[in-house]
C-alpha cells in the first residue's frame, strides 16, 4: 500500500470488505481536546475506530520533551492492538487538517514496526464532500497482538543530536511551522520566538495543493529541491506533529534518510543553553 490513499480507493476496499484493513479516525480539536471523539460519535467511516492525539499519541507533558511528547510505545502498541491493529495490519488514517494529524500516527506506526499504514488524501473533508457513506455505529474490532519492533530507518532525533549537528554540511533541518513563528514575528504558543539557528522554513500546509489534497510527486519534488537528497534531513515544528506531513511529503519526494526530532521547538526552548535565532533574513514561503 502506498503512504497516501484515495477515497476511491478506500471506497472499493470497504465495500468488498478487505478484513486486513484497519480504518482510524485521528479528528481533533487543539483548543478543545474533546471535539475530536465527539465528532466521531456524530458520524465517522464505516468500520473506523478513533485515536486521540493526546491520550494516545502522546506522553505526559515533563519538564522537557515539549507539549506533545512520543507515547511509550509498549502502551501504544497494546492500545492499538486492542483496536485491532496487527504488525501486518493494512491502516489508513484520516481526520479533517489536512493530514497533520493523520502523519503523526502514520509516522508512530513505522516506527513501531507496522508495515503498510497509509494516510486518506483529502481526508474527512474529501469522503464527505463525495457523499460516500459514514456511519454511527461504534465499532467493535477483534483484539490483535502487535510487537512494537522499533524500526531504525524511521528513528527521531532529541535536542542534543539536533544541536550536534546544527550548521553540518551534511544535514538539513526543516522547520514545519508557518513562516511568522519561524521568523519570531508571531507566538501564539511557546513561551520564546523564533528558530532553531541554520533552520530552512518549509510550511507543512505547503505540501497540500488548493484543495487540501496532497501534491503529486513531481511537485513534491520541486517544492523540496533546494533539500539535496543526498542529505540527512531533520524535520522539527512545534511540538512535533505538524512535522510529519512534511517527513510524509519528503518520503514521497524520494528522501530516504528523514528524522522526526520528536520534542520540536517547545522541546528545544526547554534547555535554556540552546540557541535561538530570529528571522531577520527573512525570505519568501517555499
Amino acid at each position: 500500500m502506498q503512504n497516501i490513499v484515495s477515497t476511491e480507493w478506500l471506497a472499493d476496499e470497504i465495500e468488498r470488505k478487505n478484513k486486513e484493513l484497519v480504518i482510524v479516525d485521528t479528528r481533533f480539536n487543539l483548543s478543545d481536546p474533546e471535539e475530536g471523539y465527539k465528532q466521531y460519535l456524530e458520524g465517522h467511516l464505516p468500520g473506523a475506530v478513533y485515536v486521540d492525539l493526546e491520550k494516545h499519541l502522546s506522553a505526559q507533558i515533563d519538564k522537557h520533551g515539549g507539549r506533545h511528547p512520543l507515547p511509550d510505545v509498549d502502551i501504544l502498541a497494546k492500545k492499538l492492538g486492542e483496536l485491532g491493529i496487527s504488525n501486518d495490519s493494512k491502516v489508513v488514517i484520516y481526520d479533517d487538517q489536512g493530514g497533520m494529524i493523520a502523519s503523526r500516527l502514520w509516522w508512530l506506526l513505522h516506527y513501531i514496526g507496522v508495515s503498510d499504514p497509509a494516510v486518506l488524501d483529502g481526508g474527512w473533508k474529501k469522503w464527505t464532500s463525495e457523499n460516500k457513506l459514514i456511519t454511527t455505529v461504534i465499532s467493535q474490532p477483534s483484539p490483535k497482538t502487535l510487537l512494537p519492533l522499533i524500526n531504525n530507518d524511521w528513528k527521531w532525533v532529541d535536542h542534543l543530536e539536533v544541536k550536534k549537528k546544527l550548521n553540518h554540511p551534511d544535514t538539513i533541518l526543516i522547520d514545519s511551522r508557518e513562516s511568522v513563528r519561524f521568523f519570531g514575528e508571531f507566538e501564539p504558543i511557546d513561551s520564546v520566538a523564533g528558530h532553531i539557528p541554520s533552520a530552512k522554513n518549509y510550511f507543512w500546509k505547503n505540501v497540500l495543493n488548493e484543495e487540501g489534497r496532497w501534491k503529486k510527486r513531481e511537485e513534491l519534488i520541486t517544492h523540496f529541491s533546494e533539500v539535496p537528497l543526498s542529505k540527512e534531513v531533520i524535520v522539527y515544528c512545534g511540538s512535533g506533529v505538524s512535522a510529519c506531513p512534511n517527513i510524509l511529503a519528503l518520503k514521497e519526494a524520494g528522501y530516504s534518510n528523514v528524522k522526526l526530532y520528536a520534542g520540536s521547538w517547545s522541546d528545544w526552548i526547554s534547555y535554556p543553553t540552546n540557541p535561538v535565532a530570529v528571522g531577520n533574513e527573512r525570505e519568501e514561503d517555499k
